[in-house]
């Protein structure tokens, strides 16, 4: 790839949510803010954008194609049908991993709840997705409480990404609901390097420049 305004970018953004009943879900306090910054800043760089989003409440990045999805499933077959004709995927959104076994149509009363809710796996996105990689370069995002390193390193291996951007959880004014973050990028070839604390929007930016560099040489 030798043209910037040729790349095509797929990225996914927010959270999922999983639902027990019509009025109840599982789900996270990601708010897409970083899956945005990122949006915006392949948009600035001249690539096309497709943005898988899960509910956010953000501003729609003027130029990317929106495809709004609520659950991790749905996130999983919009992302299957453009994986294919996009030269980076860039999967930061927050996928629930667990859903409830069972849904009922209707809301489920308080004394009618049991003790226990059964729950299943969602479907890996990204490891499903990047098990049919061509050209693509895939970017994966994990959010970890302890050993950052330990898992993002292992999470690059079993999802055969090329990169791997990683942030602790649980810092004060940093990561899940915040403006700014701090992340680690650890690379196929070994390398890594931590950025921040920055504002989402640098380090959207500073990630796709990274990308840009790396796929345009």
């Amino acid at each position: 790839m030798s043209k910037t305004s040729s790349i095509r970018c797929l990225i996914t953004a927010g959270p999922t949510r999983e639902f027990f009943d019509p009025v109840r879900f599982i789900s996270n306090p990601s708010t897409g803010k970083m899956g945005y910054a990122l949006a915006q800043a392949a948009l600035d760089q001249g690539w096309s954008v497709d943005l898988v989003s899960g509910p956010v409440c953000l501003q729609e990045p003027d130029g990317a194609i929106l495809y709004p999805v609520v659950s991790a499933e749905e996130m999983f077959h919009q992302v299957d049908a453009l994986f294919d004709v996009c030269d980076v995927f860039i999967m930061s959104a927050a996928v629930s991993d667990f859903k409830p076994l069972e849904y009922t149509s209707k809301k489920v009363k308080k004394a009618e709840v049991d003790k226990s809710v059964l729950m299943a796996q969602t479907i890996d996105i990204l490891k499903t997705i990047a098990e049919r990689k061509q050209t693509q370069f895939i970017v994966g995002f994990a959010a970890e409480t302890e050993n950052l390193e330990v898992h993002a390193k292992a999470k690059l291996e079993s999802k055969s990404c090329d990169w791997i951007v990683a942030n602790k959880i649980g810092q004060e004014g940093l990561g899940f609901g915040s403006d700014n973050n701090v992340v680690s990028i650890f690379r196929r070839d070994g390398t890594d390097a931590t950025h921040g604390p920055a504002s989402k929007v640098a380090l959207g930016k500073l990630i796709i420049d990274l990308i840009n560099k790396v796929i345009t040489e």
